[in-house]
């Protein structure tokens, strides 16, 4: 299914495979990408270690750039956890993480409080690190896996199963 306007969106610290995954299927199936980047305000809660909105940015433009995404995309910072997604009559789908879709649940429930049609949620499946948990940027934080998944140092649970 093809749509003419997609949204994503995420905080993208330490943009990893995941969060390729995720563009790579919005700009599948959809012509112009609406990519929500969280701000600096809204990610101080998850705690110390995730890199400055600029750093992302970058990141961020620099995978569009390499994927040749960059005509079809338009990145705007968010303020707010449903982003422009809960409000703009143009969106027809978004795509989510497992981790994520609760929160496109709630974007269409705003949408139908406002009279707007709901989004077509397309859900991706999470791409699994080496040791098949999911990649995540608190695990890249920690300095267990790298930005694809490949494994630095064992995990805490993994060492004490050892003995370490």
């Amino acid at each position: 299914m093809k749509f003419k306007k997609v949204a994503a969106g995420g905080t993208f610290d330490h943009l990893h495979d995941g969060h390729v995954a995720l563009l790579e299927k919005a700009f599948e199936i959809g012509e112009c990408v609406y990519i929500g980047i969280c701000a600096d305000e809204m990610v101080k809660v998850k705690g110390c270690g995730v890199q400055p909105l600029e750093q992302r940015l970058s990141s961020l433009h620099q995978i569009l750039g390499e994927r040749g995404f960059g005509g079809r995309a338009e990145v705007v910072v968010i303020y707010d956890p449903h982003g422009p997604a809960a409000t703009d009559p143009n969106l027809e789908a978004i795509v989510v993480s497992p981790e994520t879709k609760k929160r496109a649940e709630e974007i269409n429930e705003r949408r139908r409080a406002s009279g707007l049609r709901e989004l077509w949620i397309v859900e991706i499946p999470f791409v699994l690190a080496e040791d098949g948990e999911p990649i995540s940027s608190t695990r890249i934080r920690a300095g267990e896996i790298d930005v694809h998944g490949k494994l630095l140092k064992p995990r805490r649970d993994e060492k004490r199963l050892n003995g370490k």
